[in-house]
């Protein structure tokens, strides 16, 4: 069956026809569309998605043999759609065209294998026959390249073969052969990955970053918004000043004394050199700039600055508070912009990870998207909810892509550090616009068209939070705050999601619970989910409790093998769990798989390191939450749950406690230090019970 059955050939475009259709371009562009002859195709017009780098196919760097050929497929595969008949003999995946940035991809794979063409001395797409694509494909296969990566290689070749037919102007490529042969023969070994195996970020580095990300949202930010205020006050009267004898007189009894006392001089940045802050003294004095320049070059100025470099201080006062002490004496001229785009930073930080979304939900949501609550009849306010568009599964209704998204249909629930972040930033953009516009945040103004900062761009400035509170971290002293490298490498965008779902199902009262509770974000989370099946974020959540479960059991399996013991009204039921810890070894866990891991009341076990105990869930011996849920709430263990299971290696780390108690209560005051010892006296306690009634493998199995 070929892709051409039910379609009438178009006519082939002229130099000037339009690149993209009528049809495709997105609601509210009003922008230019590039001609069939342009050098450059840029495919904003068809991308509704804000967070996205535009996509553009660059012509001029195409091999040339190639170049019109490929140039007439290309504009095929804007402007026409695959056949349903066509569909129908693919995976569920394939649809009748694609997304602006897939367009772009697949026009460069295109060029990749004009590029080999050529190296084998052929120079036109007629003489690309199946034979020659059985050798690119077994070349792709054999590339190290990942397996769906390669997927992605092959399926744009079939597009190519695909559009070729529905040319005005065929080429007469060959079909491919993994058409006719199945695609598994040209594709490397499956690999683990996506989402689901995207590793979590480290807790020792997830824990402080979140801290300084909220320290700057709920600290530091009215500091920082009154100095960029105040900065561009500056700097509009700068330019505004008028050179009078009046603002020249000004302007020297400024200089004089710190030119005669040796003092410092206010001096800037420029392009990497030290230079005289001449904006800033102009707005200071009432100087034209002019003025300065020519007194600066006249009396040495320049000179003074260089040997004696001092800062442009704000008058503004500083409110902002860091371990006990106003955290700047003074905010400077300088670092305003540096200071927002930081600020900038720390409220995506907060808004991915403290809700869950994917960074390009995030990076679209808009000013007004999270509305303060109705107060009920009691006069107590509901939670916040965020109105977001999702963008990655939005679909029409005939399966294709929609690059502008759609409303998610139900809302995030927000606690109280995202809606701060949301409000700061509805301070830094105009009412109605993108909370991460790229004109409010690109305060360079760098970058031309609309929409918001790129998810990659969003990834960069991360890192670059991270140097930042680092430097302030040793400035102050602040070693313990320092934010440690990830051992995965960069922290990026994508991690934030899948670590929210790592850090409640297995840290409920870890590092990171310093800023925020987690049993508390878990219900937060999970409520608006409610109402429809479980994806998005609970679905992740899913995963990673179960992934944990199994790791529990896995290890109690491993433990108890090497002969240690175990106690507690729960342990039988331990060892019966981890006797089933062997099937699921090496096991990538999907989303499926995790509901049945999670129904399975054999699996529920979930160790908390927080209270050194484990618990072996049965829900209606919990004391949790009275036996009322399914999954017990590992932020309220009770001690005297019929749940409790500990091992020899809990009961070695509860020792531990007891010793560092006792030393602790040395050198406190009488009181207090007889509750301390009354603590340490109480776990060793427990570990005399341990040791008096602990079990083994051998003795669980009789």
């Amino acid at each position: 069956m070929t892709a051409t059955a039910t379609l009438q050939l178009p006519a082939v475009p002229g130099p000037d026809t339009p690149v993209i259709p009528a049809q495709r371009i997105i609601d509210g562009y009003t922008g230019p569309i590039a001609c069939f002859a342009a050098p450059s195709w840029p495919l904003l017009p068809m991308n509704g998605n804000p967070g996205v780098t535009q996509s553009t196919i660059h012509w001029d760097p195409f091999p040339a043999a190639f170049r019109e050929e490929m140039r007439l497929l290309a504009w095929t595969l804007i402007n026409r759609e695959l056949t349903s008949v066509f569909l129908r003999e693919r995976g569920p995946s394939w649809r009748s065209r694609q997304s602006p940035g897939a367009t772009c991809k697949t026009v460069g794979i295109w060029a990749r294998l004009a590029e080999w063409l050529i190296e084998r001395g052929i120079t036109e797409l007629r003489d690309c026959t199946t034979e020659v694509l059985r050798e690119y494909g077994h070349r792709l296969r054999d590339g190290g390249a990942a397996r769906s990566s390669v997927h992605i290689m092959l399926s744009s070749l079939t597009r190519l073969w695909a559009f070729d037919q529905l040319s005005g102007r065929p080429s007469g490529v060959g079909r491919p052969p993994w058409e006719a042969e199945g695609v598994d023969d040209y594709l490397p070994p499956a690999t683990s990955g996506g989402e689901n195996e995207t590793e979590a970020i480290a807790e020792q580095t997830m824990g402080p970053l979140l801290i300084w990300a909220i320290r700057m949202v709920e600290d530091f930010s009215d500091d920082i918004l009154a100095a960029w205020a105040e900065r561009n006050r500056l700097h509009a009267a700068a330019h505004a000043n008028q050179t009078t004898p009046a603002s020249l007189a000004s302007l020297k009894s400024f200089m004089d004394p710190l030119i005669a006392g040796g003092l410092p001089i206010p001096t800037s940045d420029w392009y990497g050199e030290t230079a005289l802050a001449g904006t800033y003294i102009a707005a200071m004095t009432g100087a034209s700039r002019n003025q300065v320049y020519n007194a600066s070059k006249r009396l040495g100025w320049r000179k003074a600055a260089l040997q004696k470099p001092g800062p442009c201080p704000l008058s503004i006062p500083v409110t902002g508070m860091l371990a006990g002490i106003t955290w700047r004496e003074a905010l400077d001229y300088n670092e305003g912009a540096y200071l927002m785009r930081q600020l900038g930073t720390a409220c995506f930080i907060v808004i991915a990870y403290l809700t869950g979304m994917r960074p390009g939900e995030a990076v679209g949501l808009r000013s007004g998207c999270c509305p303060d609550p109705d107060p009920d009849e009691q006069g107590l306010s509901g939670r916040h909810l965020i109105t977001s568009t999702v963008y990655k599964t939005a679909r029409d209704e005939d399966g294709n892509h929609r690059s502008e998204g759609e409303l998610r249909d139900v809302p995030w629930v927000a606690i109280a550090p995202v809606v701060n972040a949301i409000r700061i930033l509805e301070r830094i953009v105009p009412d109605g616009k993108l909370l991460f516009d790229h004109y409010a945040h690109d305060l360079r103004g760098t970058r031309a068209g609309t929409g918001a900062l790129s998810v990659q761009t969003m990834a960069d400035r991360v890192e670059d939070f991270v140097s930042w509170a680092n430097e302030e971290a040793t400035s102050h002293g602040l070693i313990s705050e320092v934010i440690p490298p990830d051992p995965h490498g960069a922290i990026g965008t994508e991690r934030f999601r899948r670590s929210l779902a790592w850090h409640i199902a297995r840290r409920p009262g870890g590092l990171v619970a310093l800023a925020i509770q987690y049993g508390h974000l878990r219900t937060s989370v999970s409520v608006g989910y409610a109402s429809r099946s479980r994806d998005g974020i609970h679905e992740l959540l899913d995963v990673e409790t179960a992934r944990a479960t199994i790791d529990t059991v896995a290890d109690l399996h491993d433990d108890l093998e090497d002969g240690i013991g175990i106690s507690g009204p729960a342990a039988r039921r331990a060892i019966k769990a981890a006797a089933t810890a062997a099937q699921y070894e090496g096991t990538v866990i999907n989303a499926r798989q995790a509901r049945q891991i999670l129904a399975n009341p054999q699996l529920a076990v979930y160790d908390n390191p927080n209270t050194l105990l484990m618990c072996v869930y049965k829900r209606d011996k919990a004391l949790c939450h009275r036996g009322v849920k399914d999954t017990p709430s590992l932020d309220r263990c009770v001690t005297t749950c019929g749940n409790i299971a500990r091992t020899d290696q809990h009961i070695t780390k509860i020792l531990d406690r007891a010793d560092f108690l006792e030393k602790q209560a040395a050198h406190v005051p009488g009181p207090l230090g007889d509750r301390l010892r009354s603590s340490a006296n109480r776990l060793r306690d427990l570990a005399d019970a341990h040791h008096r009634t602990r079990i083994t493998l051998q003795d669980g199995a009789a």
